[in-house]
Protein backbone atom coordinates (compact mmCIF):
# COMPACT_ATOMS: atom_id res chain seq x y z
CA UNK A 1 0.00 0.00 0.00
CA UNK A 2 1.27 3.46 -0.90
CA UNK A 3 0.13 6.50 1.05
CA UNK A 4 0.88 10.21 1.08
CA UNK A 5 3.10 11.53 3.87
CA UNK A 6 2.67 14.94 5.45
CA UNK A 7 5.45 16.08 7.80
CA UNK A 8 4.59 19.03 10.01
CA UNK A 9 6.70 21.18 12.31
CA UNK A 10 4.90 21.53 15.67
CA UNK A 11 5.65 23.69 18.71
CA UNK A 12 4.49 21.21 21.37
CA UNK A 13 4.70 17.52 20.49
CA UNK A 14 2.51 16.24 23.35
CA UNK A 15 -0.32 18.68 22.60
CA UNK A 16 -0.08 17.92 18.87
CA UNK A 17 -0.15 14.15 19.48
CA UNK A 18 -3.32 14.62 21.54
CA UNK A 19 -4.95 16.74 18.82
CA UNK A 20 -4.06 14.48 15.87
CA UNK A 21 -5.02 11.35 17.83
CA UNK A 22 -8.49 12.86 18.21
CA UNK A 23 -8.66 14.18 14.65
CA UNK A 24 -7.79 10.84 13.03
CA UNK A 25 -9.15 8.56 15.81
CA UNK A 26 -5.84 6.72 16.10
CA UNK A 27 -2.81 6.68 18.33
CA UNK A 28 0.71 7.34 16.99
CA UNK A 29 2.58 4.41 15.48
CA UNK A 30 5.92 5.75 16.78
CA UNK A 31 6.86 8.35 19.40
CA UNK A 32 10.44 9.39 20.09
CA UNK A 33 11.94 12.56 21.60
CA UNK A 34 10.83 15.44 19.36
CA UNK A 35 9.17 13.09 16.87
CA UNK A 36 5.95 11.16 16.31
CA UNK A 37 4.30 9.50 13.35
CA UNK A 38 0.81 8.20 12.69
CA UNK A 39 -0.17 5.49 10.20
CA UNK A 40 -3.69 6.70 9.48
CA UNK A 41 -5.92 4.14 7.75
CA UNK A 42 -8.72 6.46 6.64
CA UNK A 43 -7.71 8.56 4.82
CA UNK A 44 -4.51 6.64 3.96
CA UNK A 45 -1.90 9.02 5.38
CA UNK A 46 1.48 8.92 7.08
CA UNK A 47 1.39 11.96 9.38
CA UNK A 48 4.77 12.95 10.85
CA UNK A 49 5.15 15.51 13.64
CA UNK A 50 8.55 17.11 14.22
CA UNK A 51 8.88 19.31 17.29
CA UNK A 52 10.45 22.69 16.43
CA UNK A 53 9.39 24.98 19.25
CA UNK A 54 11.78 27.77 18.26
CA UNK A 55 11.76 27.25 14.50
CA UNK A 56 8.07 27.25 13.68
CA UNK A 57 6.17 30.43 12.95
CA UNK A 58 2.63 31.15 14.15
CA UNK A 59 -0.28 29.58 12.31
CA UNK A 60 0.46 27.88 9.01
CA UNK A 61 3.72 29.81 8.45
CA UNK A 62 6.52 27.35 8.95
CA UNK A 63 4.20 24.39 9.55
CA UNK A 64 5.19 22.34 6.50
CA UNK A 65 8.41 20.38 6.92
CA UNK A 66 8.17 18.26 3.75
CA UNK A 67 5.86 15.93 1.84
CA UNK A 68 6.31 12.37 0.78
CA UNK A 69 4.91 9.16 -0.60
CA UNK A 70 5.61 6.01 1.39
CA UNK A 71 5.94 2.92 -0.80
CA UNK A 72 6.31 -0.72 0.17
CA UNK A 73 9.66 -1.74 -1.33
CA UNK A 74 13.11 -0.45 -2.27
CA UNK A 75 12.30 -1.46 -5.85
CA UNK A 76 9.34 0.93 -5.83
CA UNK A 77 11.70 3.74 -4.77
CA UNK A 78 14.06 2.86 -7.66
CA UNK A 79 11.14 2.77 -10.12
CA UNK A 80 10.02 6.21 -8.94
CA UNK A 81 13.53 7.63 -9.19
CA UNK A 82 13.94 6.25 -12.72
CA UNK A 83 10.52 7.49 -13.85
CA UNK A 84 11.11 10.99 -12.47
CA UNK A 85 14.63 11.22 -13.87
CA UNK A 86 13.43 10.00 -17.28
CA UNK A 87 10.86 12.82 -17.22
CA UNK A 88 13.57 15.42 -16.59
CA UNK A 89 13.01 15.90 -12.86
CA UNK A 90 16.18 16.49 -10.82
CA UNK A 91 16.40 13.60 -8.35
CA UNK A 92 18.59 12.69 -5.43
CA UNK A 93 18.62 9.04 -4.38
CA UNK A 94 19.59 8.32 -0.77
CA UNK A 95 20.03 4.65 0.12
CA UNK A 96 20.10 3.08 3.57
CA UNK A 97 19.87 6.35 5.48
CA UNK A 98 19.02 6.53 9.17
CA UNK A 99 16.20 9.03 9.25
CA UNK A 100 13.29 9.62 11.61
CA UNK A 101 14.18 6.60 13.70
CA UNK A 102 14.13 4.24 10.71
CA UNK A 103 16.51 2.90 8.09
CA UNK A 104 15.16 4.11 4.73
CA UNK A 105 15.76 4.15 1.00
CA UNK A 106 14.42 7.28 -0.69
CA UNK A 107 14.51 9.65 -3.61
CA UNK A 108 14.16 13.42 -3.09
CA UNK A 109 12.74 15.94 -5.56
CA UNK A 110 11.76 19.60 -5.21
CA UNK A 111 8.59 21.01 -6.74
CA UNK A 112 8.83 24.24 -8.79
CA UNK A 113 8.46 26.31 -5.60
CA UNK A 114 11.17 24.25 -3.86
CA UNK A 115 8.82 22.23 -1.67
CA UNK A 116 10.74 19.03 -0.87
CA UNK A 117 9.08 15.69 -1.66
CA UNK A 118 10.41 12.23 -0.93
CA UNK A 119 9.40 8.80 -2.19
CA UNK A 120 10.63 6.38 0.45
CA UNK A 121 10.40 2.95 2.01
CA UNK A 122 11.20 1.93 5.57
CA UNK A 123 13.72 -0.90 5.69
CA UNK A 124 13.88 -1.27 9.49
CA UNK A 125 13.05 0.55 12.68
CA UNK A 126 16.07 2.05 14.50
CA UNK A 127 16.75 3.71 17.82
CA UNK A 128 18.44 6.80 16.36
CA UNK A 129 17.73 9.51 13.86
CA UNK A 130 19.76 11.64 11.49
CA UNK A 131 17.10 14.31 11.96
CA UNK A 132 18.91 16.74 14.23
CA UNK A 133 21.03 19.05 12.10
CA UNK A 134 20.83 16.88 9.01
CA UNK A 135 18.71 17.28 5.93
CA UNK A 136 18.12 13.66 5.06
CA UNK A 137 19.81 14.50 1.76
CA UNK A 138 23.45 14.75 0.87
CA UNK A 139 24.82 17.80 2.65
CA UNK A 140 24.37 21.07 0.80
CA UNK A 141 22.11 19.73 -1.89
CA UNK A 142 18.71 20.60 -3.20
CA UNK A 143 17.51 20.81 -6.76
CA UNK A 144 20.20 22.11 -9.06
CA UNK A 145 20.90 25.77 -8.32
CA UNK A 146 18.89 25.87 -5.11
CA UNK A 147 19.77 26.19 -1.44
CA UNK A 148 19.65 23.10 0.73
CA UNK A 149 16.20 22.20 2.01
CA UNK A 150 15.16 22.84 5.59
CA UNK A 151 16.20 20.29 8.17
CA UNK A 152 14.00 17.24 7.58
CA UNK A 153 14.29 13.60 6.81
CA UNK A 154 11.18 11.53 7.33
Amino acid sequence: MSRVQLALNVTDLAVSIEFYSRLFATEPAKVRPGYANFAVADPPLKLVLIERAAGRGAGPAGALNHLGVEVETPEAVVRSATRLSDQGVQTEVVASTNCCFALQDKVWVDDPDLVPWEVYTVLADTGGSAMAGATGRAEGTGAEGTAPPPSHCC
